[in-house]
């Protein structure tokens, strides 16, 4: 996959947020499954054996289900085809997930990777705005706040500001040892990821 690929927000969602999700799927110990007969198989498991609670998250008809999970489909049309990779990988190794996101919030923090336009307001000065290559250590406070807004399911618009107080206190103000006072904007995000 491209980087031009990977930076596109999923439909519904931003990048913030879909880069979250591309920082989850990371730090997987194992690969989810491949083929549409596995990943239904798998996706049932999760669905406690139900066709029909399955065909619904899928968008398809039961019988659907039915024949990939039997083999007689075996190629899944584009639109099925991205929604059981979606599907498989937001269900795979939560264990795995959840203690990377633990260990984030907690110890490790996060990194960030952000290719963004930011303009800067401080007490007495400003300082025009530019595009900037930015990758900085986010401390576990800021991660936890992040990674707990994108659990209880807050918006792009509500992530940005955290993420954005992440980056100016990490990279721009060193923790507060300098430019006291100073606030980061940063718009026109190109690209952005993480790193637990």
């Amino acid at each position: 996959m491209s980087d031009h690929e990977q930076q596109q927000p999923a439909p519904g969602r931003g990048k913030i947020l879909d880069a979250l999700t591309r920082a989850e799927r990371k730090v997987f110990t194992g690969p989810a499954p491949k083929s549409a007969k596995a990943q239904v198989k798998f996706l049932l498991t999760r669905a406690k054996g139900s066709t029909k609670a399955l065909a619904e998250r899928l968008g398809v008809s039961r019988r659907t289900v039915e024949r990939y999970r039997a083999g007689t489909l075996t190629t899944p049309q584009k639109h099925l085809k991205a929604a059981l990779v979606e599907e498989t990988e937001s269900e795979w190794q939560p264990q795995v997930r959840a203690q990377a996101r633990e260990e984030a919030s907690t110890s490790g923090g996060m990194m960030v990777h952000v290719v963004a336009y930011f303009g800067f307001t401080a007490t007495g000065s400003s300082d025009d705005g530019r595009e900037r290559h930015i990758t900085t250590a986010i401390s576990p406070t800021y991660a936890q706040q992040i990674l707990q807004l994108q659990e209880a399911g807050a918006t792009e618009e509500e992530l940005h500001p955290v993420v954005a107080q992440a980056v100016t206190e990490s990279y721009f103000t060193e923790w507060g040892t300098r430019a006291q006072g100073l606030r980061a904007d940063f718009t026109h995000v190109q690209s952005i990821d993480f790193e637990f």
